[in-house]
């Protein structure tokens, strides 16, 4: 039996014109998501999962189109929403479907809202902040028809707040559904796509909140082609100015031009800026201004929507050799044919190198090469470690949040907001998401005192109340005024206060800034973003309106606070490999470090001389176990 057997024969036969043969993701996963239970997809960057998800949906839909919103897809990035989006035109186009597919998240104009809630599409593209909204407002009821779910990079939620936060969503829109018109519902099924997580079983229990779940792993680890690269000979002297970064421009510009399209990673969205303005200027040196070409642009969540789609397609089509990249470019988003990721500085996280690196040869079976630059010398030791253990797949493991009270009060604000609930029931909706499994009624009951306005003590009296406990019938409704502060202030990622970057005609964002950095911007200056530089026209209470200034140099911005942090694995991890290498004798740490941790030769010898300067300087190497 194919695994194309689930389908309807036009879908059978586009598939068939369309592809070779199912991946292994579509090929586990299409018979478990058409037995109709939920099923959680494990597999590496580029291993179809998206259509292995979507195909079947878009199956069954094709022949009932117009009957109110059936498939509903949420992904944590915005920028891989309208991706989705597109990649999805193909199978509609070759089915001839009238399927209507709709995006909503926060960058959706106020009249593609409006249209949606008059007519509803057939499939909707969310985030998980969107989704909150919709659940919280008039458009729920769109809601109501939904049989099918989809939850798209959970490797990226599951063990972060703003996970437990989207699983309280998803059991609000499950209760939704069961008090909805269509006969027979009332469970949404759920599918799950992830990158490889472990343990498997507990993403698992993240997606289908402890029910029972299917799991498909066709996490194939994807061939690598990794080093580690130090550009001097020794890192205690760089040289000019006495910094690395001489070093590190040409030789990652020699790269770029060796191979048809790079993404350079970074950690933060200034270091995206710089090493774009300096491959720009390098590769550009001597040349006239008329024959100026730009090789790299510039990508990260601070970029207007806009702005990235048109950099992204630039790589796409070719045009642009390099984007430099923060997490922005980490997740699915289709890239094409990127044949080179450059990491400057450690990933900081197994898991996240593996994701980067993974972009390049995108496709099933090709091998992914990445090259790792690191900063400084303590840097380098743990790039070391992050490769070795990328080579053998030793990703971190995901620890799933337990009751995270904050998360839980704003969607108790929200759930009373619209309807009254009972507490049993409402105990009962919020034990269904598994990051809340074992909530006790005490600590339920504790959370709506506040709530309600018991306070500990007299220091809080000038907090409002949100919702109203009515104790002898045993149900909460919300004040008026909780579905304005639940819409207001949803969702987990914090508000950092930053200025919207407008163009002064009125021709739309192109992005936004830190707002330490607009308090010491005037009128007049001109600044870089997206590796392109603007003009400041005029600062205002939340805009800064700017027109081009193309060719103009600018100032590089800031934005605070923005450094991922590093597993405790990895630390240990860190510890373990620094005591054993001191321990070898040198020839030996060499060969360790040139096999097993892929750092090229410099690289190795100035890890080598870095351990016996600490060795030296302080008696001991600091390890796992000193």
């Amino acid at each position: 039996m194919s695994a194309l057997d689930v389908f309807s024969p036009k879908t059978r036969a586009w598939f068939e014109g369309a592809f070779e043969a199912p991946t292994p993701a579509q090929e586990q996963g299409w018979p478990a998501i058409a037995s109709g239970k939920h099923t959680l997809i494990q597999a590496p960057t580029g291993s179809g999962k998206t259509l292995a998800a979507f195909l079947y949906g878009i199956d069954k839909l094709t022949a009932s189109p117009g009957e109110g919103l059936r498939l509903l897809y949420v992904s944590p990035l915005k920028a891989l929403n309208y991706d989705v989006e597109r990649n999805l035109r193909g199978p509609l186009a070759g089915l001839d479907s009238d399927l209507r597919v709709a995006v909503r998240t926060g960058d959706t104009p106020q009249r593609d809202r409006a249209a949606m809630l008059r007519e509803h599409p057939d499939i909707l593209i969310t985030t998980p902040e969107s989704f909150y909204l919709l659940l919280t407002s008039r458009a729920r009821e769109m809601l109501k028809s939904v049989e099918t779910l989809i939850l798209d990079e959970v490797h990226a939620v599951a063990g972060t707040k703003r996970g437990a936060h989207l699983a309280l969503s998803v059991e609000r829109l499950d209760r939704l559904v069961g008090t909805g018109t269509v006969p027979g519902t009332g469970h949404v099924q759920r599918i799950g796509l992830s990158a490889t997580q472990r343990p498997m079983e507990e993403i698992g229990r993240f997606v289908s909140g402890g029910r029972p779940i299917e799991l498909v792993d066709a996490g194939r680890a994807k061939e690598l082609d990794l080093k580690v690269v130090i550009p001097l000979e020794d890192m205690r002297e760089p040289g000019e100015g006495s910094s690395i970064w001489p070093s590190i421009y040409p030789e990652v510009l020699e790269l770029v031009r060796q191979h048809r399209s790079t993404i350079v990673f970074v950690n933060n969205r200034r270091l995206a800026e710089r090493i774009a303005l300096r491959l720009n200027e390098l590769a550009n040196e001597g040349v006239e201004d008329e024959k100026r070409t730009e090789i790299a642009r510039a990508h990260h969540g601070s970029l207007a929507r806009e702005q990235r789609l048109e950099i992204e397609e630039l790589l796409k089509k070719g045009e642009i050799p390099c984007l430099v990249a923060t997490s922005s470019l980490e997740l699915g988003i289709d890239m094409g044919a990127v044949d080179l990721v450059v990491q400057v500085e450690s990933p900081k996280s197994v898991a996240r190198g593996l994701q980067r690196v993974g972009r390049a040869g995108h496709e099933l079976g090709a091998v992914s090469r990445g090259r790792i630059f690191p900063k400084y010398r303590a840097d380098l030791l743990e790039s070391a470690v992050v490769v070795e253990r990328m080579k053998v797949g030793a990703i971190e493991e995901t620890v799933i949040p337990r009751n995270p009270i904050d998360v839980l009060a704003q969607q108790i604000v929200a759930i009373a907001a619209d309807t009254e609930i009972s507490v049993d029931e409402l105990h009962d909706l919020v034990r269904g998401a598994y990051n809340f499994a074992d909530l006790s009624r005490v600590q339920l009951e504790n959370v709506l005192d506040m709530l309600a306005g018991r306070y500990p003590s007299d220091e809080f009296a000038e907090l409002r109340p949100r919702i109203v406990w009515d104790r002898t019938a045993g149900v909460i409704r919300g004040r008026s005024g909780a579905r304005q502060l639940a819409v207001t202030n949803a969702g987990t990622i914090p508000d950092r206060g930053l200025f919207g970057v407008h163009l002064v005609d009125g021709g739309g964002r192109v992005g936004e800034l830190d707002e330490e950095m607009v308090y010491e911007a005037r009128a007049g200056q001109t600044f870089l973003l997206g590796a392109s530089t603007w003009r400041i026209e005029e600062i205002t209470r939340d805009r800064v309106l700017v027109s081009p200034a193309p060719g103009v140099p600018g100032l590089i911005p800031f934005w605070k606070g923005e450094g991922p942090g590093r597993p405790y694995e990895l630390g240990e991890a860190i510890g373990k490999a620094s005591r054993e290498l001191a321990a070898l004798p040198e020839k030996k740490a060499l060969e360790r470090l040139t096999e097993q941790h892929s750092l090229d030769e410099q690289a190795a010898q100035n890890l080598i001389t870095f351990l016996n300067d600490q060795q030296d300087a302080t008696g001991a190497v600091p390890s796992d176990r000193t």
